[in-house]
């Protein structure tokens, strides 16, 4: 069932200061769990699940209490709620990186969790360290309320094409430090080591990140080469000829400067079937980089799954 605004109009120009500073709140958060849990293959232990009210971190181990944190886009709060029964909110509204830096810090002490956290940004060039950070102030509640519901949306149909796939997959799941919604699919195999070189994030983690070949799709919300909210889908390592793959919708299209697929997300939010369309870009990439790669496809694929029908197994 599609319901009234499940695809809402995402302008970046009319939110991108809100964009830029519900990033770097993000990642505050999502540093609290990197400095408490233990390091999980590609990274995914620090990524956010979208949830039925925003963004959250799953639970944290922390000195023999569970905590998690919550974004909450519809009454505009970040909770921390603590197995204990502690809980704290944090407003979400108009202020400064440092200033939210600085009520987080508190409100771990009144928990009694005290952690230390790398205080640069990642993935941004030009960062300013969280404590320092005056200029990203901005919070507007409409756009960050239909930024979560353009991930609703797309956490259904990720998910969906996750069930698709028998090999080795990640959850669909929100990486902060890139700002997007991700689903990645592997091939099984070692990838060529990754030449890092990404912003303010350690060529280790790049390296570990992309230790196999990948198959990765999902949404961003625009910036930098593209100043529009967009599905993208890539490949690790690059097959020969992988720009030149005809892939549908025919809106997609290869971004020299992102070296990726790109679905501008308009051309799903208009299409009469925003859903199909969605799943078509994201069938015909993966196809694109499986071919391209010779992955066996025999091996790694099933029919996508159908609820309360489990796979049929001879």
């Amino acid at each position: 069932m599609q319901t009234p605004g499940s695809w809402p109009d995402l302008p970046y120009g009319a939110w991108k200061k809100t964009c830029a500073t519900l990033q770097l709140w993000t990642q505050i958060v999502g540093k609290v769990r990197v400095a408490l849990a233990p390091w999980l293959n590609h990274s995914w232990h620090v990524t956010f699940e979208v949830t039925a009210r925003g963004l959250a971190t799953p639970l944290i181990h922390a000195g023999g209490v569970g905590l998690q944190f919550e974004f909450d886009f519809l009454e505009h709060a970040l909770w921390l709620r603590a197995s204990d029964g502690q809980i704290r909110r944090l407003g979400l509204q108009p202020m400064p990186v440092a200033d939210f830096y600085a009520r987080l810090v508190a409100l771990l002490s009144e928990l009694g969790v005290g952690v230390g956290i790398d205080g640069m940004p990642n993935e941004i060039p030009g960062a300013i360290p969280f404590r320092e950070d005056r200029i990203h102030a901005a919070y507007d509640p409409e756009f960050a309320r239909r930024f979560w519901r353009v991930l609703l949306a797309s956490h259904e149909v990720l998910s969906r094409f996750r069930t698709g796939f028998l090999g080795k997959a990640s959850p669909v799941h929100f990486f902060w430090g890139s700002f997007d919604l991700a689903v990645t699919r592997f091939s099984g195999r070692r990838a060529p080591l990754h030449p890092g070189g990404i912003p303010h994030l350690p060529d280790a983690i790049v390296r570990e990140a992309y230790s196999h070949e990948v198959s990765s799709a999902g949404f961003w919300p625009g910036g930098g080469p593209i100043d529009y909210p967009a599905y993208y889908s890539y490949a690790y390592p690059a097959p020969d000829r992988f720009a030149q793959a005809a892939v549908r919708p025919a809106e997609a299209f290869f971004s020299t400067g992102l070296g990726e697929f790109v679905l501008p997300y308009d051309a799903v939010r208009t299409a009469r079937d925003p859903k199909q369309q969605l799943m078509a870009f994201l069938q015909s990439t993966y196809e694109a980089a499986a071919d391209g790669g010779r992955w066996d496809r025999a091996a790694l694929e099933c029919e996508p799954g159908e609820p309360r029908r489990p796979r049929v197994v001879n």
